[in-house]
């Protein structure tokens, strides 16, 4: 969910490659690796296809994978982890003055900002997360912790435990959102994904009114 330009550049730029045996271009950057795993998910299924599958798809080895995904249901996350961290880098760097649910809502479609050669791509991507199975109960784990950046600061703003109901309600309800919004991008593709979740963040803010916000 956001792409920090910093991380963009690594994660969509490509090192220069070795052919491998056979005269294969291996892949170089987690991102074509994910297309390569998109891919064959479309072709064969989530389920079906393993790790060797996309290794062997790729030009790499399996400890090659690895170093660029701990899992298989890891590869629809990217490099989620990182983007976290430009998150809360983000947040920060918004003035303290300006309303907190404008900032949450800049935040949350910055966040959700792709490339536009990778939109098709990222739509395959959401659509792995929202509608595959066997990925719900990690997403879940991957939620939680989307939402704590959230939370973490929100409680900040509010001078509040992070654990407080606003803090709280605010991540869950961002986060409502933000899969709402997926959804309905997913479902008509004319839709702009950006002004989804403005409209929709616009809606929520409107509801907590009553929350201190500054």
């Amino acid at each position: 969910m956001a792409l920090g330009a910093e991380w963009k550049a690594r994660l969509y730029g490509n090192d220069s490659a070795t052919p491998a045996r056979g005269g294969r271009k291996p892949v170089t950057s987690r991102a074509e690796l994910e297309h390569v795993a998109f891919d064959l998910f479309a072709a064969q299924g989530f389920e079906a296809t393993t790790v060797d599958d996309i290794a062997r798809a790729a030009g790499i080895g399996r400890r090659t994978f690895f170093r660029y995904f701990p899992s298989k249901n890891d590869i629809p996350w990217g490099a989620f982890d990182e983007q976290l961290d430009q998150l809360r880098t983000d947040l920060r760097a918004y003035p303290v003055d300006q309303p907190l649910m404008d900032v949450v809502r800049a935040a949350l479609v910055d966040f959700n900002r792709v490339p536009a050669a990778e939109v098709p791509w990222h739509r395959r991507r959401m659509a792995l997360i929202l509608q595959v199975p066997a990925l719900q109960a990690h997403s879940t784990l991957r939620y939680a912790n989307w939402r704590q950046v959230v939370a973490e600061f929100v409680a900040e703003r509010l001078d509040q435990p992070v654990d407080a109901l606003g803090p709280q309600t605010i991540a869950y309800a961002t986060l409502g959102v933000a899969l709402a919004s997926y959804e309905q991008w997913l479902r008509d593709e004319s839709q702009d994904l950006a002004a989804l979740m403005a409209a929709a963040m616009t809606g929520l803010a409107e509801s907590f009114t009553g929350v201190r916000t500054t």
